[in-house]
């Protein structure tokens, strides 16, 4: 699917997508045990991500079983460039910066990123 016309999934809907991201197929009972949902909100869920095409389903006997239709990493990128673009006028600086200076980031986290940065430094 193209990343420019992936659905709008809300943040309901987002944790069914995780949900079966993690693993799939699943049935909507299992969905919503996973989840600790009613069945019914399930449900409601699973047929607003089919209509948007985010999940599809498989027919085994009676019983219908759910996947993803799109990846995981696409959706988080589109995702991660929305709220950039919304929050922070789609800099990836100013959103470090405010991190880093709220004490959001652990050290070890700070570590990683450093090494992330210098990595992507040297392949410039």
């Amino acid at each position: 699917m193209d990343m420019k016309r992936l659905p709008q999934i809300s943040e309901s809907e987002w944790e069914v997508m995780k949900t079966l991201w993690d693993e799939s197929p699943l049935s909507s009972l299992e969905i919503a045990k996973r989840l600790k949902l009613h069945p019914q909100t399930t449900r409601t869920f699973i047929s607003r991500l089919v209509q948007k095409k985010a999940i599809r389903f498989l027919k085994k006997g009676r019983a219908y079983l759910y996947e993803p239709s799109i990846e995981e990493t696409d959706c988080k990128t589109v995702m991660s460039q929305k709220f950039l673009q919304r929050v922070f006028g789609g800099s990836l600086q100013p959103m470090l910066t405010h991190l880093v200076e709220q004490d959001a980031l652990s050290e070890e986290e700070m570590d990683a990123l450093r090494k992330i940065l210098r990595r992507k430094g040297n392949q410039s």
